[in-house]
């Protein structure tokens, strides 16, 4: 791919409006100006995106496309799963093309992934193209559908960005050996030929700037908060019930580092015996989490809640005293910026993405990954401190109405468009 290819073909399809191809597609919803004003139209092509059972899954993804929309641009998304992960049913707030492709199971088929599911993308996106030409193709994560999108670029003379959105920037899945090898080599291949790399911090992008130069061309753009949808409470802190709770919001897996807080709830309830803790997530670990919640005599203090959909976790981060996720993997962690959002201290951990968002006292609270001592007495400051709680909410609040809505992701995504490639 030139390097400047994507800025010609941006600027040639801005050049003439009277031939601009104008879309409503079916996967994004629109509006009046959206219909008006569309010049762009952009591909996704995402593993993560909101399904019927999960409409948390890829919402980074799915919730910007409607402020992209009011910035002229359409977007068409196809969500891609292989043939081995339960089919997912529509969501019909973000609907999408669902694709389900073969590959080879496990890790061992992230390698070869991007070429077989280009081939089973190559009659769909040609028929989107030729019903309105694609301008861009953003594809999320480097392997499959970033390998497929370097593919279908290549046939279609279409450039395409992809997006890093984790910790593991080249798919070795902490493994060592051949196979991890290919998967190193594959997504370098991709990072390579992008127009540009799109790093959820900054964090990820020294971990891909640090493997392959500078010369890769990368850009950070930070995930943003629906702050429609997570906002302060309207109740002050001193009308709620006196029951201090802390809130934990993600995969039960062990690098959440949910253990940590169940450990940290066990030495402070003869302190505070109210304190209860709330996790929300699904996950391997559940069961392990259980057993430990019972060993520490935890009891009716801790309550596992499952998934829950957005609302019912935005509710849950309004009403919370403190939300904690000791993450000790994590690209940048959106969780923390919707609870900022709420207006509430976050306690994180050093060395991940958000201590790029997250001054500790300031705006938020940071431990070091697997601190238990430091998670102990951060939460005895906290709970503490109403009124250290309520400063470091509402700083957390305006970090976040600041610089990480969606709409800042959203403009920062379209200039990517614009610009990639120069």
């Amino acid at each position: 791919m030139k390097s400047n290819q994507l800025q010609r073909t941006l600027l040639k399809a801005l050049a003439h409006n009277s031939e601009d191809c104008v879309i409503q597609p079916r996967n994004t919803s629109t509006s009046p100006r959206a219909e008006v004003t569309a010049k762009l139209h952009v591909l996704t092509l995402t593993p993560f995106y909101p399904c019927q059972r999960n409409e948390a899954n890829g919402c980074f993804v799915a919730e910007p496309l409607r402020g992209l929309q009011c910035r002229g641009v359409s977007s068409s998304v196809i969500a891609v799963d292989s043939i081995y992960h339960v089919k997912r049913r529509e969501n019909q707030t973000f609907p999408a093309d669902r694709i389900r492709y073969i590959r080879l199971p496990g890790n061992l088929g992230l390698s070869t992934g991007g070429q077989l599911l280009a081939a089973s993308l190559q009659r769909k996106v040609r028929e989107i193209h030729r019903q309105c030409p694609i301008h861009v193709i953003h594809a999320h994560a480097a392997l499959p559908c970033g390998s497929a999108a370097r593919l279908l670029s290549q046939e279609l003379d279409i450039p395409f960005v992809v997006t890093v959105h984790g910790l593991d920037v080249f798919h070795t899945c902490y493994e060592s050996g051949a196979t991890a090898r290919w998967r190193k080599q594959a997504s370098i291949s991709v990072y390579e030929r992008a127009g540009k790399v799109i790093c959820i911090s900054e964090k990820v992008r020294q971990l891909v700037v640090n493997e392959m130069g500078p010369s890769v061309a990368t850009s950070v753009v930070y995930n943003g908060a629906d702050t429609g949808l997570f906002a302060a409470s309207l109740r002050q802190e001193s009308e709620k019930e006196e029951t201090p709770t802390v809130l934990v919001v993600g995969n039960l897996f062990a690098a959440k580092g949910q253990e940590l807080v169940l450990r940290s709830i066990a030495r402070l309830k003869d302190s505070y015996p109210a304190l209860r803790c709330q996790l929300i997530g699904e996950g391997a670990d559940r069961e392990r989490l259980l057993a430990l919640s019972n060993d520490l005599g935890l009891g009716e203090q801790v309550r596992f809640l499952g998934r829950r959909n957005r609302r019912e976790v935005a509710e849950a981060m309004r009403n919370c005293t403190i939300f904690v996720l000791p993450s000790r993997n994590e690209g940048l962690g959106c969780v923390y910026l919707e609870a900022m959002a709420c207006a509430k201290p976050v306690v994180a951990c050093y060395g991940q993405g958000i201590d790029e968002i997250v001054q500790h006292g300031s705006n938020g609270w940071l431990i070091p990954a697997d601190g238990l001592e430091e998670l102990i007495q951060g939460l005895r400051t906290l709970l503490a401190n109403a009124e250290l709680r309520a400063r470091i909410g509402e700083s957390a609040r305006q970090t976040i109405a600041d610089r990480l809505t969606i709409s800042h992701q959203a403009e920062a995504l379209h200039k990517i468009y614009m610009e990639a490639g120069r």
